[in-house]
């Protein structure tokens, strides 16, 4: 699957400082990195990468990674993406694919890239590759826009 963004505005530096800044709020309040061990690798204008080890204690009945724990690495990819232009955003729906799974040791990363956006709706799409560049599993992301701005640390509940 081939995922293209569509830019609602030029890619700045005035983007870019905007969607760091935004990062830099969210991590302030996101406990899941710290829990699962998730890294916020780069964060763009409508675009976000993070990385997980898979640990033993992440492993299911079949001892492959939980679906449930990819899901949130790429819905964690999907949150900062659909945020980095610095105002507050929510999901609204996802739905995720699962294509190979992931074993203990794995080093996963997600790539959200953003689709569209206009007005309040946005779509993202998310793909979850492994160490080896294999593909686990796709993901998409719908967006809603609220009002307060996520840069603002202050409008993070």
């Amino acid at each position: 699957m081939e995922i293209r963004v569509k830019r609602s505005e030029p890619e700045t530096d005035h983007a870019q400082q905007r969607a760091e800044r935004a990062r830099g709020a969210m991590m302030q309040h996101d406990r899941v990195l710290d829990t699962l061990g998730i890294t916020v690798d780069s964060i763009g204008p409508g675009r976000a990468a993070v990385s997980m080890r898979v640990r033993d204690d992440m492993l299911n009945g079949f001892a492959i990674c939980h679906g449930g724990l990819i899901t949130t690495l790429a819905d964690t990819a999907f949150a900062y993406a659909c945020n980095s232009h610095g105002e507050r955003t929510v999901a609204s729906g996802l739905s995720v694919d699962f294509v190979a799974p992931a074993q203990a040791g794995d080093q996963l990363r997600a790539d959200a890239l953003e689709q569209t956006q206009r007005g309040r709706t946005g779509v993202y799409d998310v793909v979850v590759r492994n160490q080896r560049d294999e593909l686990v599993a796709l993901f998409r992301g719908r967006a809603h826009r609220v009002k307060a701005r996520a840069a603002d640390a202050s409008a993070q509940a």
